[in-house]
């Protein structure tokens, strides 16, 4: 028997960062049965261009809908006086995957890591250097991280990660996806209660 929950995020998605609390609250809940796997979904592809005045105007509305939706949510608009914002969330998500290949396991804690920096303090986490950086916090070795980074292999993880994501037809972030034995399922994102999706998901998992 094979019960898979495909969790498909962006380690730079605003409401990933609102969700984080109740998806952490949701893990410890679900069934034994059922295995959590994260599917980077590739955001915003790379570039050096400084972001638009109306996409950051857009962006931090988002952040104040985002603050006023989910209970405890908070954001430091300070990032946007004091970092270059562009719009570019693959190398976050490849820095993802530089931290599980020179640690397995440290992926949740990189993802954690670049979701405090931009959105606690002030960081931009579309810079290498503050990539690099993060991985030192974590006890990584700085210098192999930030070959990793750079290598062919990363980028190839990425994009696979990214077509899994398309295939499953999970295009928006966050998304759940159940699979029970072949059989896919959404189930709806909710930010502020973890009840409702562990219900729909013990529900999807007595229908096999």
């Amino acid at each position: 028997m094979s019960n898979t929950l495909y969790y498909a995020h962006d380690p730079m998605c605003s409401w990933c960062w609102g969700f984080r609390p109740v998806w952490e609250l949701l893990q410890t809940r679900l069934p034994a049965e059922v295995r959590v796997r994260p599917i980077l979904g590739g955001l915003a592809a790379d570039s050096d261009q400084p972001m638009a005045p109306d996409m950051q105007s857009r962006l931090q509305d988002t952040w104040r809908r985002i603050e006023q939706r989910i209970p405890g949510a908070r954001f430091n608009f300070a990032f946007w006086e004091t970092c270059s914002p562009r719009r570019s969330t693959y190398p976050a998500c490849r820095a993802v995957i530089a931290a599980r290949m020179q640690r397995p396991g440290q992926e949740s804690n990189m993802v954690l890591a670049i979701q405090r920096a931009y959105y606690e303090q002030a960081r931009n986490p579309s810079d290498h250097t503050t990539l690099v950086e993060l991985a030192g916090e974590l006890g990584l070795d700085p210098r192999r991280f930030s070959s990793d980074l750079a290598a062919p292999a990363t980028q190839a993880a990425l994009e696979r990660d990214i077509a899994h994501s398309r295939t499953l037809g999970l295009t928006g972030f966050p998304s759940l996806l159940l699979d029970v034995n072949g059989s896919r399922w959404p189930v709806p994102v909710n930010y502020t209660d973890h009840h409702p999706m562990l219900e729909h998901i013990r529900i999807l998992l007595e229908m096999d």
